[in-house]
């Protein structure tokens, strides 16, 4: 049988058998619970694209594993750094149109922005999505509509999210040819580092009985500034597996050591009243 050739080279396009054989070889495992993050430009030329790294995933895990992805939306915010990104330089009056012409949240339609492979997972057969109009994941296997359900609003990427499941749940991380500033775990700890964690208003637009609505709430300020520099930390203390999968640069990580080892960089490093500076609010998501 002739090789599929990728358009941009002479070498063969990488296939599902191909990211199996990967994914088992950098610890993958049936019945694991698995939260991924993966850019499929750094994995290569999949054969069969997002759909096709997903079908690999699933394969591995079988059918006692779930496969979790992130399914967030942040276009629908007024108080993102997509939003405040793509109105730097706005007169009022292009502010109000801009606003006028963002996209509500629809659980059930809304596409993730977060990457190819995210998106393979929201839409692929039986995937169950969480209910949050800015933080939503989304999940397929044993545990999925288990790990969606009870998304509170003011809780992102806290105990009430899908997060806080995970981290019971003894599930994996997978950073899929992505960095340690992808790695949404460590939001976890933001919640958990102090009794009392900054916290900051936010606004959002969804689709509720088929009309516009805007929500307002408060929740913990998230700062993924440092966390490449915890995620190299945590490398350097702990033995991280790590690999090629497909064409990327992976790690496979205990989400529960993952989340603790980052509650305690966060305790020494980050906001102490009298002593520690607090986050970055630039940086808020």
């Amino acid at each position: 049988m002739t090789a599929v050739l990728s358009p941009a080279t002479t070498r063969p396009a990488i296939t599902r058998d191909q990211l199996v054989a990967d994914l088992r070889a950098i610890g993958v495992q049936p019945g694991q619970t698995l939260l991924v993050h993966a850019s499929l430009r750094r994995i290569g030329w999949v054969e069969g694209g997002a759909p096709a790294v997903v079908a690999a995933l699933l394969e591995v895990l079988g059918e006692d594993g779930t496969l979790v992805a992130g399914a967030g939306t942040p276009e629908n915010s007024i108080t993102s750094r997509a939003f405040r990104a793509e109105i730097s330089g706005f007169t009022k009056a292009q502010n109000d149109e801009f606003r006028r012409a963002m996209p509500a949240f629809d659980r059930d339609h809304t596409p993730t922005s977060v990457g190819a492979v995210a998106e393979a997972v929201r839409t692929a057969p039986g995937a169950v999505r969480s209910a949050h109009p800015q933080s939503s994941f989304s999940a397929v296997g044993r545990q999925a509509r288990f790990l969606m359900a009870g998304h509170q609003l003011d809780c992102h990427l806290g105990e009430k999210s899908p997060l806080g499941k995970l981290y019971d749940a003894g599930a994996s991380v997978l950073l899929l040819g992505v960095g340690y500033q992808a790695c949404t775990a460590f939001h976890l700890a933001e919640y958990r580092y102090t009794r009392q964690p900054p916290r900051r208003t936010y606004y959002c637009v969804v689709l509720s009985k088929g009309k516009r609505r805007w929500r307002m709430y408060r929740d913990v300020v998230l700062d993924d500034s440092e966390f490449d520099v915890i995620g190299k930390t945590l490398e350097d203390e702990k033995a991280v597996p790590s690999r090629t999968v497909g064409g990327a640069d992976s790690r496979l990580i205990s989400l529960r050591n993952a989340v603790d080892f980052a509650n305690n960089w966060m305790r020494e490093h980050r906001w102490n009243p009298g002593r520690m500076r607090g986050p970055d609010l630039s940086n808020a998501g």
